[in-house]
């Protein structure tokens, strides 16, 4: 009898795909799409005011920070299981690369995306999609890391106590690397 998920090659096929396809229908088309239902604040003669470029900046980190993600879970593919499982539930706990600064980086990068496309765009309807992605995720944040402690023990008692949830200064002074965790580029 097969395990359920489906095979480990078939999941890093399909990593790329939702990565370069995916994430940018979701955080680029639709806030685009949401731009056209009302007003773009700033916008004359179809384009941007000089202050609605500064929502460049933010979308260039949520991408960047995004990139970075998938470059850094390619690196992981070794502890990925033979058959991966499709349930939403991690197959191993990632601690380095992005996960070493922030314990939800993806969730950092949609946000970061979401309020640069609704600057740009000086969308009020951008900015609503904003607040609600940024309520959605400051729920998910908490349930998933609860399920996390749930699977991993100490290790991510131990990763949580050291990586802050969002932004701001990783702990490491405080609390050593887990010995099992995977370690980031650098080592750590």
């Amino acid at each position: 009898m097969r395990s359920a998920g489906i095979p480990r090659w078939l999941a890093i096929a399909l990593a790329p795909i939702v990565g370069l396809v995916g994430f940018p229908a979701v955080h680029a088309g639709i806030p685009w799409a949401l731009s056209h239902l009302g007003s773009r604040y700033g916008w004359a003669d179809g384009g941007p005011a000089g202050w609605n470029l500064l929502g460049y900046a933010p979308v260039a980190v949520g991408a960047v920070l995004l990139l970075w993600i998938v470059v850094f879970g390619f690196t992981q593919y070794r502890d990925l299981p033979e058959r991966v499982p499709m349930d939403w539930s991690p197959a191993f706990l990632m601690t380095g690369g992005p996960y070493a600064i922030n314990r939800h980086p993806m969730y950092v990068g949609e946000l970061a995306l979401w309020l640069g496309w609704a600057i740009l765009y000086g969308s009020i309807p951008v900015l609503i999609g904003f607040a609600v992605l940024g309520a959605l995720v400051a729920r998910l944040a908490p349930r998933e890391e609860r399920a996390l402690e749930a699977k991993f023990g100490d290790v991510y008692r131990r990763y949580k106590a050291r990586v802050p949830r969002w932004l701001g200064v990783a702990r490491r002074d405080r609390v050593p690397a887990e010995p099992g965790a995977a370690p980031d580029r650098r080592g750590m």
